[in-house]
This record gives structure tokens, sequence and C-alpha cells, in this order.
């Protein structure tokens, strides 16, 4: 378990199964509870020739025309970057990583990279060269095989017609699913992807080699299939209170008929869902934010369960993100400072040029002219005295949503007739005037909060009500 603390949970949604044909791919970060996260957009050509990274001492040479794309990075590069997820201007979107675990046999034969591609430098090196979904994969895949990889990850892609799930199994092999159109995935720290069919490859991808790689070692514990995650994944006693409970949920939450023999440690589940309703972008953001709220298992709750799996949403996340593709006006990085639970999702129209200067904020110690520690700031008060102030929260996360809608309708209707740098100024205006909004409604929040909180002081006394 002690290895399991830096990890996150993704949600993968085909546009059938979403409430407005949109494909959905969304993931918290999760590492520590004060290490924050800041947004950048990268220009066309921006990028380097020649990448170093700092973590793994890795060098790639990089194609020199470069694409425009947004990133959340770390507050500090000393060991590596992590810019996380992202959408590039040809609108192909990417999140690495979902932190994954492969099985001691597997990595015996095929051990993992000391000096290969990691998580840190993923979206710096794919998102900005790639003009599809596919190429995404393909590329990833390519620089795993050649190089390898120090970790088992998961990854994230999306355009505007499909969502891919990447997973690296070992040291260089890996194997990629589409998300059918009608159906949606969640996923929490496994090896997630099940049955490949290699004659299919309209819907799966895959290292060339892996086949042979897996039959020469003997790997395949039912040699009648080929089910990667038996194949080179884990099935121990922290999978079933640390990752396959958050699996449950999202399953009770979007396909309870489907699911009702399901329970929080069931090993079986399965990868791909279809939903019993369609699919909103407040239902993906419920996912990322949710800790197990209606069940025993709520931490923040009354049962007597609520510490003994880990939740979605929780103190240790940097950032959550739902990237939202396939929109009838421009796509939005949709992204939330810290904790979901009690933070609000912020959209970013792709296609703009810069964010408002908080946004590009955020070191140690804390500093409230950073939208993280804004977000951050009112969370923690909001803690101090949970039960008094969250409804308080709720209803400025209420508030915030419905705005958000308003504005991105204003916001399509307004474009449809716009090119060029008129267009891109009027999403960088709508973006922004948002999300400055969004960061003054936390700050006239806090003060709040900070006022209600002055006379709950220990020093304090009661006396005769006459006195």
């Amino acid at each position: 378990m002690a290895n399991k603390l830096s990890a996150c949970t993704s949600i993968l949604i085909g546009k059938g199964a979403s409430i407005d044909g949109t494909i959905m791919i969304g993931r918290n970060e999760d590492a520590k509870a004060a290490w924050p996260k800041h947004m950048v957009v990268h220009q066309h050509g921006e990028m380097p020739t020649h990448f170093i990274s700092k973590e793994t001492k890795l060098e790639l040479d990089l194609p020199a025309d470069s694409a425009r794309y947004t990133a959340t990075p770390e507050w500090t590069d000393k060991a590596g970057i992590f810019e996380e997820d992202g959408i590039n201007e040809y609108d192909v979107a990417m999140s690495a990583t979902e932190s994954a675990y492969s099985n001691s046999l597997v990595l015996g034969y095929d051990p993992l990279v000391e000096h290969g591609l990691n998580e840190e430098a993923m979206v710096t090196v794919v998102l900005p060269y790639i003009k599809t979904a596919r190429e995404g994969v393909q590329r990833l895949g390519n620089l795993i095989a050649k190089y390898g990889t120090g970790e088992t990850n998961g990854v994230l892609f999306a355009d505007n017609d499909e969502a891919w799930y990447f997973e690296s199994g070992a040291g260089h092999y890996w194997v990629a699913q589409r998300i059918p159109d009608d159906s949606y995935a969640v996923v929490a720290n496994q090896l997630a992807i099940q049955e490949i069919d290699f004659t299919d490859s309209d819907n799966f991808m895959f290292h060339p080699g892996i086949q042979e790689f897996v039959d020469k070692h003997n790997l395949n514990p039912d040699p009648t299939t080929f089910n990667f995650r038996k194949i080179f994944g884990t099935a121990d006693r922290s999978d079933a209170v640390y990752s396959e409970p958050r699996v449950w949920i999202g399953h009770q939450m979007f396909s309870p008929k489907q699911a009702t023999d399901e329970t929080p440690e069931s090993t079986e589940l399965p990868f791909l869902m279809k939903p019993d309703r369609k699919l909103s972008i407040f239902d993906a953001q419920r996912y990322l934010s949710n800790h197990y709220e209606g069940t025993e298992f709520d931490p923040i709750g009354t049962g007597k369960s609520g510490h003994k799996y880990r939740p979605i949403s929780l103190a240790k996340t940097q950032e959550s993100h739902i990237l939202q593709m396939n929109r009838p006006g421009a796509n939005i990085h949709w992204l939330a400072m810290g904790v979901a639970a009690e933070s609000t999702y912020v959209p970013f129209f792709n296609g703009i040029t810069d964010v408002p200067a908080p946004y590009k904020r955020g070191k140690l110690p804390a500093q409230l002219n950073s939208a993280y520690w804004i977000f951050k700031h009112a969370g923690v008060l909001v803690d101090s005295h949970l039960h008094d102030f969250l409804p308080l929260l709720r209803e400025v996360q209420k508030e915030r949503n419905s705005a958000a809608i308003e504005m991105i309708a204003k916001t399509d209707r307004e474009v449809k007739t716009m090119t060029g740098n008129s267009r891109a100024s009027y999403l960088t205006m709508q973006s922004s005037g948002y999300a400055i909004d969004t960061l003054n409604a936390y700050k006239k929040l806090a003060l709040a909060l900070i006022t209600k909180m002055t006379d709950y002081c220990e020093l304090n006394f009661k006396t005769d009500e006459n006195l």
C-alpha cells in the first residue's frame, strides 16, 4: 500500500453514452495534499526539438513542428514537468497517467526501465505531435517499445470521433482499446483492459511482439484467451481496498440495474459498461468528486466503515480535469484545482491563447494570488467545520455550475460565425471571464467562512444572557 499513495482515478465516456453526443475523458491527479499546479497554453512551434527528462535522463529528438496545446504542469520541474493533461490545436486530448501495477512474473522477463519514458514526460513528447487519438496511441506505444518505461501506466486519448485507453504492462509491452461509442469505463490504479482481439484493428492496438512475448515465457494463465489484465496485472488484497471499490461505485452510479451483483471488493469488475441512462458533463464531475456519499463507506459520513476504502476524491488530489470533445462550438478543457469535491470545474475552451494570471501561478509556500491556493484555502476552511460549512460551499458550486452552462451556450452561439484571431480572442475572453468570476466567488466564500469562525474560538465564556 505504501507504493500506491501517488495515484489517480479515470473516466472515459463514448459519444453515444453521453447526453449531448460529446466524448469525455477525465482524471484526478493525486499525489500530495499541498503540491500546487498551474495551467499553461503552449503556442504553436514553441517546443524545443531536443528533450531531456529531468527524472530519467531520457533524451529524445522531437519534430520541429509542435502544435499549440494546454497543460497543467507541476509548481516545480526539479523532478520533471508532469504536464498531465491537455487538448492540442488539432482537437486531440490526452491525459497521462493512471498509475497501475504489473505482476512480478511479467516484470521478471521484461523489467521496468530506469531511463525510460515515464509519466512526467508523456504529455510533453506526445500531445504536441499528433493529429488523432489513434496517432497518440501509436506514438506513445512506439516510444515505450523503443525506449522502455519505468512505470506501469494507463493513458487516455480522445478526439472528435473516438476515445482510447492505453496501458503499458511491463518495461516495453503495451495494448490499447477503443471505448465503444455506447459505453464508458472507470479505472482505478489497476490494469483494466481485458480481452484483446488481435484481429480487430478498429478497436485494438498493441505492441507487435506482445503475443510472442507472452507465449515464449508461458505468462498466460488461460491460453484459450488473451486477457491483458490477468496476464500482466495484479489481484491482491491492496487492490480490494484501494482500487476495486472506486470502480464499483462508478458502476453503481451509472449502471445500477446491471451491477446489482457487484460488491466493493469484486475482483472481476468489467472494464467497459453501458450506462443505464445518458451521461452529462456533471455526471463525469460527480464521479471524479465522489467519496462514497450515500453509502456506509463515506469518510465524512456517519457510517462505521468510513475509512475502509480509498475514495475517489481525497485530500491528495492536485487537480481534476475533464477533456470534453466533439462539441458543437469549441472543445473544453474543464479544470478543478485541488480537491474535486471542494472545488469547481472551470471550462477553458480549446483555442484560447492564454489563461488568467492566477491560473498560471502556484508555488510553495501558499500564496493567495494563485488559483490553486484560492480553491484550497476555501476547502480547508470548509474542512474546519465541515457539517456547518459544507452547505455554503455547495451553494457556490451550484451557482457556478449553472453559470458555466449559461456561458458555454452563449459562446457556442457566438463562435459559429467566427474564425481566426477574432474567434481565439472571444474564446479567451469568455474562458477568462468565467475563471475570474469563479475565483472571486471562492474568495467571497472564504471571507464568509472566516467571519463565521470568529466566534468558534475556544477562548470563549458563556455568561448570563442578561449580562
